[in-house]
């Protein structure tokens, strides 16, 4: 909950950006494309980072439709492929002497199992491993530019979640999706805290921090259904959304907070202040004891190191 002098934060609370370069993954849809036209609309230079070209361009389209002199640059980004994530990387770095935010947004939820490109589950792959290497093939740019930060989007699932070194993957027992989705949630949230410490004691003015967008209404929770093709569960989702959910620009705005609050501290996490962290204005929230676990967020470093083959340079 808020601490009694943080009355919260929305979009209107996003300071001037003029002269920051912002890289967004997931950014052509629901919480990603929020946070790019809000940063777009402060003065940023946005990098999309999208899956989809086509979808992409559509949200480019309808970012310059409010704002017409937005600063928007659209690159390709599958972050269940390694080979995508270097290729991205590598060409941030040839175009951009700065980066001053990389938020860490993009992420699958409870899909039927899959692997992606490399061989790992899906959702791990995607939201942890993919956002994981991403940060590290990044932070050259990170560390020349001064007070940068690294945004990463967890969930209230992460109270959830736990991490089963031994099966990642699920490949010895039944999987579950959300169980899946679950662990990869509370993975992003011990890799912020991770990082940070790391970061702190490189002495790097680069501060890692924490968000998470309560329960918002945006195209994630249809996925899962769709794909498994389950019309019991997709009409389940809408009915919940209408009657539950605050909307995809509201769920943004803890991540807009992250990436903007000169008063942001390495470690913070941030979400919504109201009952239950689901809904309202952004305010610094507490992560479960689970994601505060250092020995886990080291065994998860570590692993995440050996299964990609990408170290940092901290």
């Amino acid at each position: 909950m808020a601490a009694d002098d943080d009355r919260g934060w929305t979009a209107e609370d996003v300071p001037d950006q003029s002269g920051t370069t912002v890289v967004i993954t997931g950014a052509n849809t629901g919480l990603g494309f929020e946070a790019a036209a809000v940063l777009a609309r402060r003065g940023a230079h946005v990098v999309l980072a999208c899956r989809d070209l086509s979808r992409g361009q559509r949200a480019v389209d309808a970012i310059r439709a409010g704002t017409p002199d937005a600063r928007l640059e659209l690159l390709a980004l599958d972050l269940a492929s390694l080979g995508s994530i270097r290729s991205f990387a590598a060409t941030v770095a040839a175009t951009h002497q700065r980066v001053d935010v990389l938020v860490n947004n993009a992420g699958v939820m409870a899909i039927p199992y899959r692997e992606s490109a490399d061989g790992f589950e899906m959702q791990f792959a995607t939201n942890h491993l993919g956002h994981f290497v991403l940060t590290a093939l990044l932070l050259p740019r990170l560390l020349s530019t001064d007070r940068s930060r690294v945004v990463t989007l967890s969930s209230l699932m992460h109270k959830r979640g736990a991490m089963d070194f031994d099966d990642l993957f699920f490949r010895k027992r039944r999987y579950q999706p959300w169980a899946a989705y679950s662990q990869s949630k509370l993975a992003n949230l011990l890799f912020a805290l991770e990082l940070d410490r790391r970061l702190r004691r490189h002495g790097a003015s680069v501060i890692s921090v924490g968000a998470h967008p309560g329960y918002s209404s945006t195209e994630l929770q249809a996925r899962g259904p769709a794909m498994s093709r389950s019309t019991v569960r997709a009409v389940m989702m809408k009915i919940a959304n209408a009657l539950l959910a605050q909307s995809a620009s509201a769920g943004a705005r803890p991540e807009l907070r992250a990436a903007t609050d000169g008063n942001a501290r390495g470690g913070d996490y941030f979400g919504p202040a109201g009952f239950g962290e689901v809904w309202g204005r952004a305010v610094r929230v507490q992560p479960s004891a689970a994601a505060r676990d250092e020995h886990a967020a080291a065994r998860l470093w570590e692993t995440s190191e050996q299964l990609t083959g990408v170290r940092f340079g901290i």
